[in-house]
C-alpha cells in the first residue's frame, strides 16, 4: 500500500510513488496508491472518544477505509513532499488519526519517500525522524528503505534523477 501526500497531481513525490509500484508490480506483488488529496480525512481532535467506542472514531469521514487498508497491508509506503523541513499536513493528519486503533498496524514493512528542493539529504532528516516517530509506537514494525528525491521544487523536476530509478528498484524488492 503507498499512501501518496502529494497535493499536486503528478508531482514529484507522487512520481516516485509510480515507480516503486512498477518494481513492485514486476517483482509479483499487489499494490494499491491511496492519494491523501482525494480522501475527505480530518484532524484528530482528541476527544478519544475511539478508546471508549472500540477503536471507532467519531467523525464521519474516509479516514476509517485507509485505517482498514493499513491494517490489512503487509507493506506500507509513506510519500510526502517536505514543506519546511517537514512532512505535509496530508500526510501528519493522516498519522494522527491512526490513534484510534494504531495499535493493530502491526508487523509492517515500511518504505519512505520524500522529496524536496533542497539538495542535502541531511535536510530530510527531520522528516525521515517524524516517520520514525510514528513507527516507533507501532508493534514490530520494519524500515526498510528510504528515497531522498532531493532538487524537486517543479513538477517533474525529480524525472531523469537517480531517485526515479532507486524507486523503481526499492519497489522491485519487496
Amino acid at each position: 500500500m503507498v499512501l501518496s501526500a502529494s497535493p499536486r497531481k503528478g508531482g514529484n513525490s507522487e512520481l516516485l510513488c509510480d515507480q516503486f509500484m512498477l518494481g513492485a508490480k514486476e517483482a509479483g506483488n499487489q499494490t494499491e496508491k491511496i492519494f491523501l488529496r482525494d480522501k475527505n480525512i480530518n484532524y484528530c481532535i482528541a476527544c478519544d472518544i475511539c478508546k471508549n467506542n472500540g477503536g471507532v472514531c467519531d467523525q464521519d469521514d474516509e479516514m476509517a477505509e485507509v485505517l482498514d487498508k493499513m491494517i490489512a497491508a503487509d507493506v506500507i509506503v509513506m510519500a510526502t513532499p517536505v514543506y519546511f523541513y517537514t512532512m505535509n499536513a496530508q500526510m501528519k493528519t493522516l498519522i494522527d488519526r491512526t490513534y484510534s486503533r494504531y495499535t493493530e498496524i502491526s508487523n509492517k514493512d515500511f518504505y519512505f519517500i520524500v522529496t524536496a528542493a533542497v539538495t542535502r539529504k541531511q535536510a530530510l532528516e527531520r522528516t525521515i525522524e517524524g516517520f520514525r516517530g510514528f513507527t516507533s509506537v507501532l508493534n514490530g514494525p520494519k524500515e526498510k528503505g528510504i528515497i531522498y528525491g532531493t532538487g524537486a521544487w517543479n513538477i517533474g523536476d525529480i524525472k531523469g534523477s537517480s531517485a526515479m530509478i532507486e524507486a523503481y528498484e526499492m519497489g522491485k524488492t519487496v
